[in-house]
C-alpha cells in the first residue's frame, strides 16, 4: 500500500528533459498572455455622465431618479413582474433587492465623459473641468464629499481617443484628471479610465506608454494603472490585413487592459447601419462581440456590451415598452457572458438590477445543485468536468458581488463560502 506499481516505460529521461525545454517559451508565454480571470470584482454596468453635468451628488441623483421611477410606473412587486413577466417567484426577491439597491448602492462604475457626451469645448474650459472632476472624485473616494456623495465602488473618465486631432487634447485631460488624484491624496481603488475610437493597436500601446510614464513619474506602482479599450470602429475588430485586430490591442497593452467595451452606435454607424436599427442584438454587434469574447478569453480581459438608446420616459406605457425592451437586452447580454453594460439614464437602473437579479436568482438552485454533486461526487443527472465547476463557481462570486444573491443562500445550498467558491473558480 502507498508504493507506486513498478511498470514498463520507454522514454527516457533525456527525452522528457528535451522536450519541456522546447516547450518552455511556449509555457512562458502561456502564463503571460492567458492568466486567467483577475479575481475581482466586474461591475455589471458603465453610467456616463458628461463632463460638465458631473456633481458630488451625481450617484444619489441616479439613484433617486429611478426609485421616483419605480415608484411612478411599479410601486410593487406586482406590477413589475407583470411589466417584465417575471415569474411569481421571483417577483418579491427580485423586487425588494432592487429598489435596497437603488438606495444603497444606486451605480456601480461612473465614468465622468470628456469625449462624444462632452464634445469639443475651449482648452480652458476642459482643463477646469478636467480639474474639478479630480477634485470630486478624490472628495467622494475620500470620504470627504459631503452629503449625497458616496464614491461607486469604481469610478474615472473616458479622455477624448488618440487620434491626431484630438490627441493633445485627451492627452492632457487624462494628465490633469491623473495628476489632480495625486495631489489629492492619490489613485483610488476602483479607478477606471477608457480610451475611445480604438482603430489600432499602437494607440493601445500608446496609450500603455502614456501611464506607465506617469507611474514613473509620480512613483507608482508599474501597472497600477489600468485602462479599458472601446471596440466602435470596424478597424478594431479586422485589420487592413485581414486579420482580426483585437487580440493585438490586447497584447499592446502589455498587461494594462483591463477590459474591452463594446460601442453600439459608433460601431454600428461604422458598418452602415442605419439609425432605426442600431441595437445591441444587430448581427454586425453580434459578430463585432463575439471577436472581442474570443480574443479575450482567458487574458484576464473583460467584456462590457453597449447601450440601448431607448429611454424609459413619457407615458406609462412608453415608460413599460422600453423597460421590456431594455430588461430584454439586458437578459440577452447575461446569456452570452457579457456581463456588463452601459447605462444612458436612471430610468435605466430599475431594469438593469431586476435582469441581472433575476439572471442569478432563477439559475441559483440549479447551479448550487449542479456544484455540490460535482464537489461531492453525488452524480446526479449531470455529467460536469472542472471547467464546468468553474462556470458555475463563477456564475455564484458573479451573483453575489452584484447583490442578487446572498453568502448564505449559497453556503446553505454548496456547503461552500467565498473562499471555496474562490478556489473552485481559479481565482
Amino acid at each position: 500500500m502507498g508504493q507506486r506499481q513498478s511498470v514498463a516505460t520507454t522514454f527516457t529521461g533525456v527525452v522528457k528533459e528535451r522536450i519541456g525545454a522546447s516547450l518552455a517559451g511556449v509555457d512562458a508565454d502561456l502564463a503571460r498572455r492567458y492568466p486567467g480571470d483577475p479575481g475581482t470584482r466586474q461591475p455589471v454596468h458603465t453610467v456616463y455622465v458628461p463632463a460638465d453635468v458631473f456633481a458630488a451628488d451625481t450617484v444619489r441623483f441616479w439613484g433617486d431618479q429611478a426609485l421616483a421611477s419605480l415608484d411612478e410606473h411599479a410601486p410593487d412587486a406586482s406590477s413589475l413582474a407583470a411589466v417584465l413577466g417575471l415569474s411569481e417567484g421571483l417577483a418579491v426577491p427580485v423586487y425588494e433587492r432592487v429598489r435596497g439597491k437603488l438606495l444603497r448602492e444606486p451605480v456601480e462604475d461612473l465614468r465622468i465623459d470628456f469625449e462624444d457626451g462632452y464634445g469639443p469645448r475651449s482648452d480652458a474650459e476642459e482643463d477646469a473641468a478636467a480639474g474639478r472632476a479630480a477634485g470630486l472624485v478624490a472628495a467622494m473616494c475620500g470620504g470627504g464629499g459631503g452629503a449625497g456623495s458616496a464614491a461607486p465602488p469604481f469610478v474615472g473618465i473616458r479622455m477624448k481617443c488618440l487620434e491626431a486631432a484630438v490627441r493633445e487634447r485627451g492627452i492632457r485631460t487624462l494628465d490633469i484628471f491623473l495628476t489632480g488624484l495625486m495631489e489629492a491624496g492619490g489613485l483610488p481603488a476602483g479607478l477606471m479610465l477608457t480610451l475611445p475610437k480604438v482603430s489600432y493597436a499602437e494607440q493601445v500601446a500608446a496609450m500603455a506608454e502614456l501611464v506607465g510614464e506617469f507611474e514613473k513619474a509620480r512613483g507608482l506602482e508599474p501597472g497600477r494603472i489600468r485602462f479599458e479599450i472601446q471596440i466602435e470602429t470596424t478597424q478594431a475588430v479586422l485589420g487592413a490585413d485581414g486579420r482580426a485586430t483585437v487580440a493585438r490591442m490586447i497584447d499592446a497593452g502589455a498587461g494594462r487592459v483591463g477590459s474591452l467595451h463594446y460601442g453600439t452606435f459608433d460601431y454600428s454607424a461604422s458598418c452602415g447601419v442605419g439609425a432605426a436599427y442600431q441595437a445591441l442584438d444587430h448581427p454586425v454587434a453580434d459578430h463585432a462581440k463575439a471577436v472581442m469574447q474570443v480574443a479575450a478569453a482567458g487574458t484576464g480581459v473583460r467584456l462590457s456590451d453597449g447601450a440601448t438608446n431607448v429611454l424609459p420616459v413619457g407615458s406609462a406605457a412608453q415608460v413599460h415598452e422600453a423597460w421590456r425592451l431594455h430588461f430584454g437586452l439586458v437578459r440577452r447580454s447575461l446569456a452570452r457572458a457579457y456581463y456588463q453594460g452601459w447605462d444612458m439614464h436612471p430610468g435605466h437602473l430599475p431594469t438593469r438590477y431586476a435582469a441581472v437579479y433575476a439572471f442569478y436568482r432563477e439559475g441559483l438552485g440549479s447551479a448550487a445543485a449542479r456544484l455540490d454533486a460535482y464537489v461531492n461526487r453525488a452524480g446526479g443527472d449531470m455529467l460536469d468536468e472542472p471547467a464546468t465547476a468553474r462556470a458555475l463557481s463563477g456564475y455564484l462570486l458573479r451573483g453575489m458581488d452584484c447583490g442578487a444573491v446572498d453568502e448564505g443562500e449559497v453556503t446553505a445550498l454548496t456547503g461552500l463560502g467565498r473562499e471555496g467558491l474562490e478556489g473552485l473558480a481559479g481565482r
